[in-house]
């Protein structure tokens, strides 16, 4: 692939580059990226369908996470000394990040410039080239990208290449040093399955279920809103949202009343609170599960089948909804939120944590500090208390998943590690006062250091008793 061939050839050059001088490539990049934010909003919204001030929001996000990469890089992967230990006293020691080489993104539709960039912005930074391979949905997108790169940086250390499945099949196969997927998790199976082929390491975020939990003593209003928020908002299509809530019995009519006033009141469109469907095969995984939802003993309290009206959906807010049923184990995707009550808050984590998916999730709660005791149990990637997405705006914290969500972290310093090998360094710095070290090492250093060793290790320790019919230790 020349693709490769080229990212190879400028990967030398990069990775040659000092921090200071890959940062300042990077931030000339991202003031081109903030300067014509409009141009490249109105792509994202014409290529997506969502609103121009969605597309606005997104692209800001991923603007910071860039400024963190860059300015942050060198404090992360820099060299630095370790302590060697007592039995390595004689040998310096110092750990150092390298970069990989060549990254192979592959990015979706539904967020293509934020969720792409959280592993091309970091990979970038560590010192990789990377080429790109944005969703067939979004070509434009990824290639206004790579010019504004160009035009900042006249070297292929950024490519982008456009096409369907196949393309990526091919970058997969191509022999880069790690591939970072965002998708579904069917289609991150195929890809682990591919890459295992050559040891290629990869990254993976494959989606979520992801769940809100509302107390009792919850501000009803303010999580009502974020779970329009993060069910409604880009048509539903954001992996992190909110697909289940689960609120505690005592307030369940309140916040079900509260929710669906906000739901009753939007309508989706071009200048909406949300768009079209991006993708049209995704209206019928949509409609499929609000069927199979009613169909169960579920209740529409908002919406229903007839909210289904392409390339929109309106909100659908189902209730009661058995914990069986597709709108409950799948994910959705779409703009419609399940919600049921539970008996206690230990109930709402278990169900939280019954699906195979562990991306996310969000706790509404005055209470902080049982708050992050509930958070601590979830099988997630990231926790929200008292706002959904939350962690989406913060630069130093990584994201990623678990099961079915995927593995890795992009974002943060684990994101910079994430595109980086360690390596580890030691060299002899003054003679070993006892080699042991060696063949011809002699029995009585040895003795002397197994002695140091026991002082060290095992003071404080019950001496096993004696086994009398065991016979004695030869010179015992």
């Amino acid at each position: 692939m020349e693709a490769i061939r080229k990212a190879r050839e400028a990967a030398g050059w990069w990775a040659g580059l000092s921090f200071r001088e890959r940062r300042a490539h990077l931030l000339s990049w991202k003031r081109i990226i903030a300067a014509r934010s409009d141009e490249l909003g109105d792509v994202i919204h014409a290529e997506t369908g969502k609103p121009l001030g969605d597309a606005l929001l997104e692209i800001m996000l991923a603007v910071e996470h860039l400024d963190w990469a860059a300015r942050n890089a060198e404090r992360v992967l820099k060299r630095r000394r370790v302590r060697s230990g007592l039995l390595a006293a004689d040998q310096g020691a110092a750990l150092e990040y390298r970069p990989l080489g060549v990254i192979g993104v592959i990015g979706p539709w539904n967020y293509p410039v934020y969720t792409p960039l959280g592993s091309v912005s970091y990979a970038l930074a560590a010192g990789n080239a990377v080429v790109f391979k944005p969703s067939e949905h979004t070509p434009r997108t990824g290639e206004w990208l790579a010019a504004a790169w160009a035009e900042a940086v006249p070297s292929p250390v950024l490519q982008v290449l456009t096409g369907d499945g196949a393309i990526g099949a091919q970058l997969v196969a191509a022999g880069v040093d790690k591939i970072a997927f965002t998708g579904s998790a069917a289609t991150g199976r195929k890809v682990m399955a591919a890459c295992a082929q050559s040891l290629t390491p990869v990254v993976i975020e494959g989606g979520g279920k992801d769940a809100m939990i509302v107390a009792a003593d919850a501000d009803l209003d303010a999580a009502a809103k974020a779970a329009a928020f993060g069910g409604f908002g880009n048509a539903g299509q954001t992996c992190a949202g909110v697909e289940r809530v689960y609120v505690e019995r005592s307030v369940y009519p309140e916040f079900l009343a509260k929710l669906a006033a906000i739901a009753e009141n939007l309508q989706p469109g071009d200048d909406g609170p949300y768009g079209r469907m991006t993708v049209p095969a995704q209206v019928d995984i949509v409609r499929r599960h609000v069927d199979d939802a009613l169909a169960r003993g579920g209740k529409a309290v908002v919406g229903g089948p007839e909210s289904i009206k392409p390339p929109y959906v309106f909100p659908v807010v189902l209730a009661e909804v058995p914990e069986d049923s597709a709108a409950v184990t799948e994910e959705t995707f779409g703009p419609t939120v399940v919600v049921n009550p539970v008996g206690s808050l230990d109930e709402a984590v278990s169900l939280a944590n019954a699906t195979s998916f562990g991306l996310a999730a969000s706790i509404f709660s005055k209470d902080t500090g049982r708050s992050r005791a509930l958070a601590r149990r979830l099988r997630t990637g990231a926790a929200s208390i008292n706002s959904v997405l939350g962690f989406a705006g913060v630069p130093a914290l990584p994201f990623g998943g678990v099961g079915d969500s995927g593995f890795g972290r992009v974002h943060g310093a684990d994101g910079l590690r994430e595109f980086s090998r360690a390596q580890s360094v030691t060299w002899r710095r003054f003679s070993a006062p006892m080699e042991v070290m060696s063949l011809s090492r002699d029995p009585a250093v040895l003795d002397r250091a197994v002695k140091l060793f026991r002082i060290r290790h095992a003071r404080g320790a019950t001496p096993r008793p004696a086994d009398p019919r065991s016979p004695g230790r030869p010179g015992a």
